[in-house]
């Protein structure tokens, strides 16, 4: 009997030389003469331990990683076909991991579990359980049903998924259209990326579950264009969710229609914002719109249009399938369901980790994250985003949750975590931030496309010396204005990482920069 032994295929795995441990295994099985299949699954999102080698035993599957080509021969010669633990490499059962063990995966349960592509595999771990489930209820019970998980926008603004879909259910139209904003950008993020690689259908279910909520009929992934592998698995993904009867015309019988396509950005950090993203989508340069009229009213093609992002997507059919109060079970206060935070940065341990609101920051940077690459102390982190605060330390024990972030001028955003250790210079970071915004600014409205630059230069004249005080004082109102006068987040959100950075640090705007010391 072949031993099925598992190797992701995710960006990630692949990018750490997965296809070659592939390879290997296929190469050193024949010349053995041993029975072994190799399954290219997802990835479990423990990057620091990629190329995650796999194998199923009778008492469940048993990890060995980060294996390398030349660590093949050993292991086999160690007994990893049996899951034996006597090589280095050897984790133990993959549950039993404990940064897994630890987590509370609602959304990511299937990633690194399943082949990506295979919709028996999809089928045997709950999947489309949600969307028979939808097919049988109204659209206002749909949306009552999603309204009632307290399922927030999981994209940076956090606005509640239901009212959303409430607004465009009730918008009268002959078309109205889904549009999952997949255009990932925010720094040290990457959770969008693994749901499409590793559990495509995921996504595909909850967008056709969108759809009898707000009798749309017509969905678009709307995809960075640097995912190359994430466009290739969602294409061959929907053609096979077609010929099951998941998507078409008449999906599951049902006498009820979604369609779904991928379209590709074109690497402007602006389209991740809703209106630039519509924009972008008609074939058009992506600007940001006014507001209003609301893309729920007035949006792709000046229809109704429910714009959300892949995460909040994802969480759909959990909710569909085991109800409302079993999502809504997780998390704290207005925060419900669990977030999907993504460890980067200077890092020890890497990767995705899905826990309910309410974990502190210290607890996942330190028990999961395991500190810095570095060795050296942490310092500075930024949550959520090229334009959300850089937190000290003194705030790395508040819980997880969106108002309590708030309250402080922080933000969630898109759960994206970047660690910086002792050696970080943050007026450096604060110039970044405005330099960020002066390159992905849309240009529209004058206080971000002026304000930036202006931003970049006051910040260089503080670093330099020159009438540092003067500056200081200037570079406060320039975020003012930037903040109130902003036509979307891009350029009203700036000031955060800035603001931030001379409230907490103040000490690194009033020294040289490192190669202007002498």
């Amino acid at each position: 009997m072949s031993v099925r032994v598992f190797v992701p295929c995710d960006t990630t795995a692949l990018s750490l030389g997965a296809d070659a441990v592939a390879r290997r295994l296929e190469r050193e099985a024949e010349s053995r003469g041993l029975a072994l299949t190799v399954v290219r699954n997802g990835s479990r999102g423990l990057a620091w331990l990629e190329p995650l080698v796999e194998v199923e035993t009778p008492a469940g599957r048993v990890a060995f990683g980060p294996v390398t080509p030349g660590d093949v021969p050993a292991l086999l010669d160690a007994g990893l076909l049996e899951g034996r633990d006597t090589h280095p490499l050897a984790l133990g059962p993959t549950k039993a991991i404990p940064y897994l063990e630890r987590q509370q995966r609602l959304t990511f349960a299937r990633i690194g579990v399943t082949d990506p592509l295979s919709i028996a595999d999809y089928l045997a771990h709950d999947g489309f359980r949600g969307l028979e489930a939808a097919l049988t209820r109204e659209p206002q019970d749909i949306v009552e049903e999603v309204k009632a998980s307290g399922l927030r926008g999981r994209g940076g603004a956090a606005f509640p998924t239901g009212i959303k879909w409430q607004t465009v259910l009730d918008a009268p139209a002959d078309q109205k259209y889904i549009v999952c904003n997949a255009d990932e950008g925010d720094s040290g993020t990457f959770a969008d990326r693994l749901a499409m690689e590793c559990d495509p259908y995921m996504l595909i279910e909850g967008m056709a579950i969108a759809g009898l909520a707000v009798n749309a009929t017509q969905g678009y992934i709307y995809l960075r264009s640097e995912y190359p592998l994430a466009k290739r698995i969602l294409d061959a993904a929907i053609v096979r969710a077609e010929a099951a009867g998941y998507l078409g015309d008449d999906i599951r019988g049902s006498g009820r229609a979604f369609h779904l396509e991928v379209r590709l950005g074109a690497g402007a950090y602006i389209c991740g914002e809703e209106t630039s993203l519509l924009e972008s989508l008609e074939g058009k340069r992506g600007l940001v719109r006014f507001k209003p009229p609301l893309p729920a009213i007035e949006g792709l093609f000046g229809r109704p249009t429910v714009v959300n992002n892949v995460l909040s997507l994802a969480a759909v059919p959990f909710i569909l399938a085991e109800g409302a109060e079993a999502y809504a079970g997780h998390g704290m206060g207005r925060s419900r369901g669990t977030l999907a935070l993504q460890l980067a940065g200077n890092v020890k341990r890497g990767g995705l980790v899905e826990l309910s609101f309410g974990t502190t920051l210290r607890t996942l940077m330190e028990e999961f994250g395991g500190g810095t690459a570095s060795g050296r102390p942490l310092r500075a982190v930024q949550v959520g985003g090229p334009l959300c605060a850089y937190l000290p330390e003194s705030q790395w024990d508040m819980p997880l949750d969106y108002e309590t972030f708030a309250e402080v001028g922080a933000g969630v955003g898109h759960g994206g975590v970047v660690m910086f250790d002792d050696s970080v210079d943050m007026a450096e970071q604060a110039r970044f931030s405005m330099e960020f915004c002066k390159v992905e600014s849309c240009g529209k409205c004058t206080p971000c496309r002026i304000g930036s630059t202006r931003g970049v230069e006051v910040i260089d004249r503080i670093r330099a010396g020159r009438d540092r005080d003067a500056n200081l004082a200037l570079l406060g109102e320039l975020c003012e204005t930037m903040e109130d006068g902003s036509l979307c987040a891009m350029g009203g959100m700036t000031p955060f990482p800035v603001q931030s950075a001379l409230k907490h640090f103040p000490d690194d705007f009033q020294r040289a920069p490192e190669g202007d010391r002498s």
